[in-house]
């Protein structure tokens, strides 16, 4: 049996706020760095917009991130609408022993970055009428949000998308977190649907149920489990084929796929590491816990660039659903998540955040096992910068991690040349 190291939230299936421990590793580091021919980039620390963002200056960037996840995490980054075309850069192997460096179109599992995608083709089936915002989760899935003080009749679809209904959070199940942190080997190929995480997440209390004239803001997994439920009743299409179809095969986003319950990454891929409490490092590359609505899709920083410039250019959605996920809340009742990112807002999938130069850019972050997604576009779509790490050693610190991936995408998104 494997117990994986015990941390606070542990990060490990679904949440864009959950902990995770990382294996004991000592990996060789080997840096490199691709520009191609004429691309820009810009200088480290506060600065006004006119600066450029250079080759060395995305290197450096990387490093800091590196030692933010505590000095021997994998790092992997891609900048997208340079004057010059895509820099990218990387920073360690690609398992533990090797001295390979990582492959540049590594796979990753984006964990809760999947709620952009899910958010995207509700408010596109919105746009088609086949279903409103606010429509109340009872019309569309009856009885299953009840109990313990439960209510889908005060429940909207724009309150699940936005994160405003209150719901309890099923990765914060205790049965749960003992399953992950005590028995991550047994239990590897998880295969629970998602009614079952439903009706887990149901039978605790709500930390609140939204109410006329105040709206109040708790960060749930659960919200974008009925979110596919609902957006599967509405089209009659199951919410990955939703995604398949509608995102993924629309923009040809060829290295990204919503693969269920196959617990294979494709290749290229970078191994990822937990730390057991006997002290053992375990290999958490294959698994199938990231399979629902929530946290499923699969993709690398080229494809979640083209993503979100997508989506903030017009072609993913009509300008009044644009609108209406860009309509951002206060986070008002989870200090946790706050303390991870304090700064920006939530909106409809989406979270808005203020940039050093002025204006302010949209991202949805992503952690699971051992894997952090951090991909971020600047308000008019013209540029776009994802971060990809994986851990080899202990877990990292999360406000710490964040301060160092968002300086990067504040440098790479105020430089000259948008």
């Amino acid at each position: 049996m494997h117990a994986l190291e015990a941390g606070t939230k542990p990060t490990t299936t679904k949440a864009g706020k959950k902990k995770a421990s990382a294996a004991a590793l000592e990996a060789a580091a080997l840096v490199a760095a691709v520009l191609l021919p004429g691309a820009a980039s810009a200088p480290a620390g506060h600065r006004a917009a006119h600066a450029e963002y250079t080759r060395a200056e995305l290197r450096r960037d990387v490093a800091a991130v590196r030692k933010a996840g505590g000095g021997d995490v994998n790092v992997l980054a891609g900048v997208d609408g340079l004057p010059g075309g895509r820099v990218q850069d990387r920073l360690g192997t690609v398992s533990a022993g090797s001295r390979a460096p990582l492959p540049w179109g590594s796979h990753f599992r984006t964990a809760s970055t999947t709620k952009a995608f899910v958010a995207t083709v509700v408010l596109q089936l919105a746009a088609e009428k086949q279903l409103s915002l606010d429509d109340a989760v009872e019309h569309w899935l009856p009885g299953v949000v009840s109990g313990n003080g439960n209510d889908g009749s005060r429940i909207t679809v724009r309150d699940l998308l936005r994160q405003t209904s209150g719901l309890f959070d099923y990765m914060d199940d205790p049965d749960i977190q003992q399953k992950l942190r005590e028995h991550f080997d047994e239990n590897r190929y998880n295969d629970t649907s998602t009614h079952d995480l439903v009706v887990t997440a149901v039978a605790h209390k709500p930390l609140f149920v939204p109410e006329s004239g105040r709206t109040r803001w708790a960060y749930s997994n659960t919200n974008y489990l009925l979110a596919g439920m609902i957006a599967e009743k509405a089209s009659g299409t199951g919410w990955r084929e939703l995604v398949e179809h509608r995102i993924i095969a629309g923009l040809g986003l060829r290295q990204t796929s919503v693969p269920g319950l196959d617990p294979f990454l494709p290749t290229p891929y970078v191994s990822t590491y937990l730390t057991g409490t006997d002290g053992t490092r375990l290999d958490v590359t294959t698994n199938s816990y990231l399979h629902t609505a929530d946290s499923g899709v699969v993709s690398t920083t080229a494809d979640l660039n083209t993503f979100f410039r997508s989506l903030a250019d017009g072609r993913l959605l009509p300008a009044e659903q644009w609108r209406e996920m860009r309509q951002t809340v206060q986070r008002t009742d989870d200090p946790d998540d706050v303390a991870e990112l304090p700064e920006g807002t939530y909106g409809l999938g989406l979270r808005e955040i203020p940039l050093s130069c002025g204006g302010h850019y949209y991202m949805h972050e992503g952690d699971g096992f051992g894997t952090y997604t951090r991909p971020a576009v600047s308000s008019d779509g013209r540029r776009a910068v994802t971060i990809s790490v994986t851990t080899t050693s202990g877990m990292p610190d999360l406000p710490t991690l964040n301060r160092a991936t968002g300086t990067l995408i504040d440098h790479a998104l105020c430089a000259a040349g948008r």
